[in-house]
């Protein structure tokens, strides 16, 4: 019997590890393929994503399964 996970299962396993962590606005776009796309997935609430500080120039910070989630392939 094959005791290896299958590749739903290890889908899976990296989305439940990654749900804990962040990605930056500009890294998470060049991962679902652009910001206008990002900020639309972010609007759907399909990706969850924060602006830090109520500064004008403070950082986004978005779920790194969410965007792993919309990831595009180029």
């Amino acid at each position: 019997m094959n005791s290896h996970p299958s590749d739903r299962e290890q889908l899976m396993n990296i989305f439940r590890l990654m749900n804990g962590e962040v990605f930056g606005i500009r890294r998470a776009a060049a991962i679902v393929g652009g910001r206008g796309r990002l900020m639309q997935l972010i609007t759907d609430g399909k990706v969850r994503a924060r602006k830090g500080a109520n500064a004008k120039n403070s950082k986004w910070s978005c779920n790194a399964s969410d965007v792993l989630r919309y990831a595009r392939y180029n």
